[in-house]
């Protein structure tokens, strides 16, 4: 699956970087680069476009500012040099943020998430029922549990333990075996030893969220995809 995209940054250098790395993508089309949003507009309503890679600081209009402007937008990647914008950014849908400079692998990986999102709204919605539990063993049982009474899940030195509404369940699994049979979007990986259930989040700060008496760690390297994940599109402002 192609995807058509469009560059809008104010800055010469960030632009031929981006478009470089562009070339590089084998399902990625540059439709058109602009160093203005206001020049762009007339493009997005003539033809149909996938994914933005949209700077946020640029003179006469931000791009947060642009992307509220239009009706129907597209994917947006988020590139800019001021981290402060990331919040904001991800209440916009945006896919990814980039902060400049960033790397290809970096690029790669938010192109990535992009084509996956694309490929999973042209999928057809099944119709089968996904299960609403699974089975561990413990205790020298088979315990059956809800995936709505999961609270979180952490890895210990030679096994799995579970954290449910009423119950810490021990059980001799491997940690990615209990996360590939997860559903996704409704578990979050927080950290190499940690997933948790999003809906059960009750508070971020700083670098652990709060589940009832619980505090679970977010590590570096997934902060800024659990923020998006749980953050995206219901952070309400004034």
């Amino acid at each position: 699956m192609m995807l058509q995209c469009v560059i809008i940054d104010d800055e010469p250098i960030a632009r031929k970087g981006l478009k470089e790395y562009i070339q590089d993508a084998p399902f990625l089309q540059l439709a058109g680069e602009f160093d203005n949003p206001l020049k762009a507009a007339e493009l997005l309503m003539k033809e149909k476009i996938d994914l933005l890679f949209l700077d946020i600081q640029m003179p006469k209009m931000t791009g947060i500012e642009f992307l509220k402007s239009l009706s129907h937008p597209p994917m947006v990647i988020f590139t800019t040099a001021y981290p402060q914008y990331a919040v904001e950014g991800f209440e916009w849908n945006a896919i990814d943020y980039l902060l400049k400079p960033f790397s290809f692998e970096r690029f790669w990986k938010a192109i990535v998430k992009a084509r996956s999102m694309q490929e999973a709204i042209a999928r057809p919605v099944p119709t089968t029922t996904e299960p609403d539990h699974f089975f561990i063993k413990s205790d020298n049982k088979l315990i059956r549990i809800a995936y709505e009474d999961v609270l979180f899940i952490e890895a210990l030195q030679n096994y799995v333990a579970v954290y449910t509404n009423g119950k810490k369940y021990i059980t001799y699994l491997t940690f990615h075996s209990i996360e590939s049979h997860l559903p996704t979007g409704r578990f979050i990986r927080t950290h190499k030893s940690y997933i948790v259930s999003a809906c059960k989040v009750e508070s971020i700060e700083g670098n652990e969220i709060t589940i009832g008496s619980y505090h679970i760690p977010i590590s570096r390297t997934e902060r800024e995809t659990v923020l998006q994940q749980l953050i995206q599109n219901r952070l309400l402002r004034r």
